[in-house]
């Protein structure tokens, strides 16, 4: 990466946001010696204006930020560190420094799509999804209609273990079927959306 540190002094803005689920956790500051720092122990470390030294992220709390990708904007002067939090990221205790809650992994969703896109595009060999496509749309959809029996069976017994893996292959077998019908999950998101904004106005 060619990061234009002279620009402000130094310095560049860095800022974080989960990996998992896109929430924006702080905004920071590196110079080259941070960045480097960063890249070599895979925990995000900062430059402290205020302190005028290196820090990095929960070297007193336990509450580090563990390196995922390190993205640059268009201007080369701005870092986006995607990264794995271990805890809240803010002083306060909070989950971010602006005061949201860091819920939901809903994200990955999305990011399996893609995988699952590249399997359909490139088709390797030994690859389940791979079988999946090459069976063909009926035997995908059966397999849907397998794994939601499946789920069903196991909402009538106590073991969340068993019920959480057939839930997680209902999802991955839907995803397989919306791309074998060239349909992107957002459009399902969408549908969703206007029934609920047509529900929220007649309430």
């Amino acid at each position: 990466m060619e990061i234009n540190f002279s620009k402000q002094g130094g310095l560049v803005p860095a800022i974080v946001q989960d990996a998992q689920t896109l929430k924006v956790l702080m905004l920071g500051y590196m110079n080259e010696e941070a960045l480097r720092k960063t890249l070599e122990t895979h925990r995000v470390t900062f430059f402290s204006r205020s302190r005028n030294q290196l820090w990095t992220k929960g070297e007193t709390s336990g509450h580090f930020l563990e390196l995922v990708e390190i993205k640059l904007d268009c201007d080369d002067d701005t870092i986006l560190i995607k990264a794995n939090p271990i805890g809240p990221t803010c002083h306060t205790g909070a989950d971010t420094c602006f005061f949201e809650k860091n819920t939901g992994k809903s994200p990955f969703l999305h990011y399996l799509e893609e995988i699952i896109a590249k399997r359909h595009q490139e088709m390797p060999e030994g690859s389940y999804t791979t079988s999946l496509f090459q069976k063909g749309i009926n035997k995908i959809a059966q397999k849907v209609g397998e794994e939601a029996v499946e789920l069903i069976i196991e909402a009538k017994d106590n073991n969340k273990q068993f019920f959480l893996g057939e839930a997680a292959d209902l999802l991955f077998h839907f995803l397989v079927l919306l791309e074998a019908k060239q349909v992107k999950l957002d459009e399902v998101i969408d549908v969703l959306q206007k029934r609920h904004a047509s529900t929220a106005k007649k309430s």
